[in-house]
């Protein structure tokens, strides 16, 4: 079935075990996993250490109130989580369930599969049910899960079920902020991630968790948006997964464009992962900054920075890593910027540096953040206006991977060998002439170390009265 399966089959040959949930839900399904859940009969930390010795893995504890052990496999190829076997045998343990489709187990060590709650029938017919109508008062986190795994796995909530997560939704404000933002992710990050939100939204969920996007709810824009903000919110979204798929929009250098958002950011995100992030919370600012001018038109002055700040700010309540704090806050506060400079074009190297270096280090994704947005907004003169914006972001997305090179080759010359050369103090004032010449670099104005002294010389020099 799977790596971790196979080194818990050769490994584990004293206690009593299954294999539960969502390995057996998934070979059902046809999919592959890197992990398993198995459900051990008696002493789940020396039953961990054991199969991690045999592996020359790793064994640590996920719950100390649960006894829950996680074995990482070498490599970090694939993992096993253990837990103690609850009640009085494994159908009481599977009664304890979320899901029917997680609800079924298999003996380790071969057999028949356990289903007493008709789990493999549900997957035969794509529907999600709850074990028993306690299964969200026993955990509400429950409610969210249920709309992962139906962005998922492309099943749907049964009514029944639908109806008791809605009810318990409020309580998911009892729940650890990381255990919520663990699930949020899973569905932020899903390729049906506008389904899970909606079902979300629908189940109660996003209010508890986001009631900053459900407050974007009939928030109404000026003529040139055809959506309030909480639509155009998600058609940003879709716009953004659309050129994950297909980033050609983006011109001549998708495909280095590409290879920057696939690269690992942080809280196990990428930096496309963490773009769509960006795409939800990036107008969230919108509703506390809106006014209407004498005319009637409608503006949201400031929501730029504001947004910024309440991105910070729900993503510090989720616990989420400073790091992904500051991206995604840094994506809302400079996602205008290149729409303001379409009608400046053509532009001069400084307008462009300037672009960069005042963006960075999010220039590369908040440009293509732009072009979602962009895309996504489809009021009056749309289609002239998407044409100018896709135009300037694809020579701004060149721009902003040579300079990402230039910076990767390193300086022209140190700083402080600049300093000897010019007989002045480490300072600010070496840091602006630093900075001039990476402009002037960028420029083309200069190639050489002795090109960068020579114009860091001149501009040190003092002028003729």
């Amino acid at each position: 079935m799977n790596a971790a399966l196979d080194a818990a089959r050769r490994s584990l040959r004293g206690p009593r075990a299954w294999v539960v949930g969502g390995a057996l839900r998934d070979r059902a399904l046809g999919r592959d996993t890197d992990d398993v859940d198995l459900v051990i009969e008696g002493d789940v930390r020396l039953t961990a250490r054991t199969l991690a010795g045999q592996v020359r893995g790793a064994a640590f504890p996920l719950s100390e109130s649960f006894g829950a052990w996680r074995v990482i496999g070498p490599d970090r190829l694939w993992q096993a989580d253990l837990t103690p076997l609850a009640g009085g045998g494994i159908e009481d343990d599977l009664a304890r369930r979320d899901f029917t489709i997680n609800a079924m187990a298999e003996p380790l060590g071969g057999g028949d599969v356990i289903d007493p709650f008709g789990g493999a029938a549900d997957l035969d017919a794509g529907r999600l049910r709850m074990v028993s109508p306690e299964a969200f008062d026993e955990d509400p986190l429950r409610v969210l899960r249920l709309a992962r795994l139906a962005c998922e796995l492309g099943l749907e909530p049964e009514g029944n079920t639908a109806a008791e997560a809605r009810a318990r939704a409020p309580q998911l404000g009892e729940v650890s902020s990381e255990r919520v933002f663990a699930e949020l992710k899973r569905v932020v990050v899903a390729p049906a991630a506008i389904a899970g939100l909606r079902l979300m939204d629908d189940l109660g969920g996003l209010a508890a968790v986001l009631p900053e996007l459900t407050a974007l709810k009939g928030v109404e824009q000026s003529t040139y948006h055809h959506l309030d903000v909480y639509e155009h919110t998600l058609a940003v979204l879709e716009a953004t997964i659309e050129l994950e798929r297909d980033p050609s929009p983006l011109g001549a250098h998708a495909g280095a464009v590409r290879a920057h958002l696939d690269a690992p950011l942080a809280d196990e995100l990428t930096r496309g992962q963490a773009l769509r992030f960006g795409a939800l919370l990036h107008d969230a600012a919108k509703p506390q900054t809106r006014g209407v001018l004498p005319g009637g038109r409608v503006t949201f002055m400031g929501h730029d920075a504001a947004g910024a700040e309440l991105s910070r700010a729900v993503l510090r309540r989720l616990r989420a890593s400073e790091r992904l704090q500051s991206h995604v806050a840094a994506l809302a506060r400079h996602h205008l910027r290149l729409g303001f400079l379409v009608h400046q074009r053509p532009l001069p190297h400084r307008t462009v540096y300037a672009y960069l270096t005042e963006t960075a280090p999010v220039e590369v994704d908040v440009t293509v953040l732009s072009v979602a947005d962009r895309l996504a907004t489809r009021g009056r003169k749309s289609d002239a206006a998407i044409a100018r914006h896709l135009d300037l972001a694809g020579e701004m997305l060149g721009e902003a991977l040579r300079r990402q090179d230039l910076l990767a080759e390193g300086p022209l010359v140190r700083g402080d060998d600049l300093a000897r050369e010019l007989g002045i103090d480490p300072g600010p004032r070496l840091g602006t002439l630093i900075e001039r010449l990476q402009e002037a670099r960028f420029a083309g104005e200069i190639a050489t170390r002795d090109d960068a002294v020579e114009l860091a010389r001149s501009l040190v020099a003092p002028t003729s009265p």
